[in-house]
């Protein structure tokens, strides 16, 4: 049966104004998305009306957003034939544009949603295709708030909203009640004529079709051209410290000698490290981008901290690739980058895109122009890393004053103005990387005496444990193994991430992921249940590695758990009570409360900061060097020239003869790491001396000067003695893993390799500073990652 057209069945729409106990539109679509496709939404009603009535339908949130913005039409009812529970389906005419993102979203997340016509949910009964008039003439329709579990909705006491049954359009729409508040609203903006419905397509027989498969996406829109500054940031103006973090970043400033942290546009004190391509083909940065890591995750980007200085060929880029939503892709130069829509975006770039945005908030907040920035790194970052982070500053306007430890900044913000004489350990544990490092703190002096950590060992790997978790329950309970697309584990990883953060104060938490993959044409949903002593199982071995790199740390300068007086946590991780109770029983000792541990490394950024230029009252800061810098040797030996801890800056010089009569050229593979194997460090660079006088074997000599600056970036000087003449080569970074390992392998230092890729070389009275080039790293890291090391 056709149901009549709104205009002669109702006149104006009805105004239809509903708020849903959600905080976000993710919230929402993960858990009430059952009830909506593209084409309409299903809510449940004490009383209806009939089919073909006409509609303006206003959804908002908990906080009185709007979620929905539509002018529809009724399309069937439940529960008026003596089965199943009362409710209407309503059919979208017309929608806004932000209706429209959303819809697009469900389509992309749920394999129901694609449908053109309301759902009709499981547990509400067969729909009912007409009604007769409304009996008693009754001036109202009451709806039921929405809730996550169908079954709620029987319990006795649920509000429901009274909607008044034909208001004028335009206008103001009367007062939404309910049995426990009173909710206002005004008139929404006038949405697009509707499309008649005698064009819209045939009304559903008594019951919708079967679930539809999800169908692909549509097409992402162009992605923008990242716009590179023109000139060089100015060295002028205020200085702000910057915490470029994996999960969050921060920006602090110092007014009147006391350090701040500056508020984000949407007042939080943190901007999420997160970017995304949006549907109107724009690349946003922080809150708004966190937004869709839901509903367009293939197209938002978190957690890139961990792969920048990388190359895409690297093993461990290609061990954790997948891991993500969106797509890692080879950059220009070989690097590890990201595709969004149909661009590919360097690492640099998307880090400098955080940056601009960090900028843009100490601007606002400071009301001036601001282009100096001390940036901070973890410590354990290799010279190719920090060089990436110096570049993204570069490219996001900002003059980098300096590269700071994470570590060393948290304890410049413990001890400001402190006055203290202690042995402190800062423990970072952030959303992808962990340092420790042991400071001696005198007066203003901060001088770090040993650091250690590892870059891929965070939250994320939390995240990632419990995720492992609930796959397998998935699998035992349902028979299934899964076999979801990137989209559904974004939503599973999600999911593991607010139980993990909630569990912190619960003993245990229900984790629901609604339609997690179709089986036999049927969704199949994910519930499991987890408690805190199964979390405690799942991460406990992640824990044990931080203490581990912790004694690592100690054991270098002979130090011992009761040599520490302070122990320092810093990074959002650190706040798990499993954390706190395996550090008080690891150093006997509960750690400090002094600090903030998401805006301590910001601070201690800020704090150095202030002090650049000062010429009283500023501080003192003497760092390490986190990993020994070395060559290759023959049949695989690594042969460290600057040791790991040494205080920086420092210089070392290492020299290397000729092995051959009138040999002309001598190659030096740069390592960094701590591994007496060539093939477990870090790759920094090839150097390529040519050009060397003839003469008989070991006559003529070259030495190499290493020097690391405070920042620990290095430069590297290569020097033939016989003439005293200076030569370079820039590093060649686009070697494979195989190559070098071949190269590191090789019997001796005059065996060509057996491909090496073309390197310039140019004579320069001086070495200019290395490429930051990504370049490489391989089995060290894998090992890491493996809790192996």
């Amino acid at each position: 049966m056709k149901p009549p057209s709104p205009s002669t069945a109702q006149g104006e729409p009805l105004g239809l104004v509903i708020k849903l106990p959600f905080a976000t539109s993710e919230e929402f679509l993960s858990k009430y998305g059952v009830h909506l496709t593209r084409g309409g939404i299903y809510l449940r009603s004490k009383s209806v009306k009939p089919p073909g009535t006409s509609v303006r339908l206003e959804i908002k949130l908990a906080d009185g957003s709007r979620v929905i913005h539509a002018l529809a039409v009724i399309q069937f009812v439940t529960g008026q034939s003596g089965q199943g529970l009362p409710g209407m389906g309503f059919r979208f005419l017309t929608v806004d544009a932000e209706t429209q993102r959303l819809l697009d979203a469900a389509v992309t997340l749920l394999p129901h949603a694609d449908s053109l016509l309301p759902p009709l949910p499981a547990g509400v009964g067969p729909a009912d295709a007409s009604l007769p008039s409304e009996p008693g003439g009754a001036s109202g329709m009451a709806l039921e708030a929405p809730s996550v579990a169908p079954t709620l909705l029987n319990e006795p006491g649920t509000p429901h909203l009274v909607i008044p049954a034909h208001t004028p359009l335009p206008g103001t729409i009367p007062a939404v009640t309910s049995a426990s508040e009173q909710v206002s609203s005004e008139a929404p903006p006038p949405l697009p004529a509707p499309e008649p419905l005698s064009s819209r397509p045939p009304p559903p027989a008594e019951t919708p079709p079967p679930l539809q498969a999800t169908q692909d996406p549509a097409p992402v829109p162009s992605a923008p051209v990242f716009e590179a500054p023109t000139e060089e940031p100015k060295r002028t103006g205020p200085v702000i410290g910057i915490d470029l973090g994996t999960t969050n970043s921060c920006a602090a400033f110092v007014r009147n000698n006391k350090p701040g942290v500056l508020p984000s546009r949407e007042g939080h004190n943190t901007v999420p490290s997160i970017i995304a391509l949006n549907t109107r083909g724009r690349l946003v940065v922080g809150h708004p981008a966190r937004g869709q890591m839901l509903t367009n995750p293939r197209q938002t980007v978190y957690g890139a901290k961990r792969l920048v200085g990388r190359p895409y060929d690297s093993t461990i880029v290609q061990q954790i690739r997948d891991r993500f939503a969106y797509e890692i892709a080879p950059g220009d130069e070989g690097e590890a980058a990201v595709r969004l829509g149909d661009r590919v975006y360097s690492l640099q770039q998307l880090s400098a895109l955080i940056l601009r945005e960090v900028r843009e908030v100490a601007q606002n907040q400071l009301g001036q122009s601001v282009s100096r920035a001390v940036i901070t790194v973890p410590a354990y970052y290799n010279d190719n890393q920090r060089q990436a982070v110096r570049e993204a500053g570069r490219l996001a306007g900002l003059y980098v004053e300096r590269i700071l430890n994470e570590p060393t900044a948290a304890a410049l913000a413990y001890g400001f103005g402190r006055k203290l004489q202690q042995r402190v350990l800062v423990y970072d544990l952030g959303g992808g990387t962990f340092d420790a490092s042991v400071l001696e703190l005198k007066d203003t002096l901060y001088e770090v005496v040993s650091t250690g950590g590892d870059t891929f060992l965070g939250g994320i790997d939390f995240d990632h444990a419990i995720v492992e978790y609930l796959l397998q329950q998935f699998q035992e309970r349902t028979g299934l193994s899964f076999q979801g697309d990137r989209v559904a584990l974004q939503r599973v990883q999600d999911a593991a991430e607010r139980a993990k953060c909630a569990l912190s104060e619960r003993a245990e938490v229900r984790v629901q992921v609604a339609f997690l993959m179709m089986a036999d044409g049927k969704p199949v949903d994910l519930d499991v249940s987890l408690s805190r002593d199964q979390l405690v199982k799942l991460t406990g071995q992640l824990v044990d590695r931080t203490l581990q790199v912790c004694a690592e740390v100690m054991d270098a300068k002979g130090l011992t758990p009761k040599d520490i007086d302070e122990v320092i946590l810093v990074g959002g991780q650190s706040r798990s009570p499993l954390v706190h109770e395996k550090i008080s029983a690891f150093f006997g000792q509960a750690p400090t409360k002094n600090v903030h541990p998401d805006e301590a490394v910001a601070l201690g950024a800020a704090l150095l900061a202030h002090s650049l230029g000062q010429a009283e009252g500023t501080v003192t800061l003497v760092d390490v060097l986190p990993m020994a810098i070395g060559v290759s040797l023959p049949g695989g030996r690594f042969k460290p020239v600057l040791e790991r801890n040494v205080a920086l800056p420092a210089k070392k010089r290492y020299e290397l003869a000729t092995s051959r009569e009138d040999q002309q050229e001598l190659e030096f593979i740069i390592l960094q790491g701590d591994s007496e194997r060539a093939v477990e460090n870090e790759y920094l660079g090839t150097l390529k001396v040519s050009g060397l006088p003839p003469g008989p074997r070991g006559s003529v000599r070259v030495a190499i000067t290493f020097s690391v600056n405070n920042e620990g970036i290095l430069q590297v000087m290569a020097r033939e003695e016989s003439l005293g003449i200076e030569v370079m080569s820039q590093f060649s970074t686009r070697d494979t893993p195989t190559e070098l390992k071949a190269k590191r392998d090789a019997p001796s230092a005059d065996q060509p390799a057996a491909r090496r890729p073309p390197v310039a070389h140019v004579p320069l009275p001086l070495l200019e500073q290395a490429r930051h080039v990504p370049a490489g790293g391989l089995v060290g890291w894998l090992k890491r990652l493996l809790g192996k090391a």
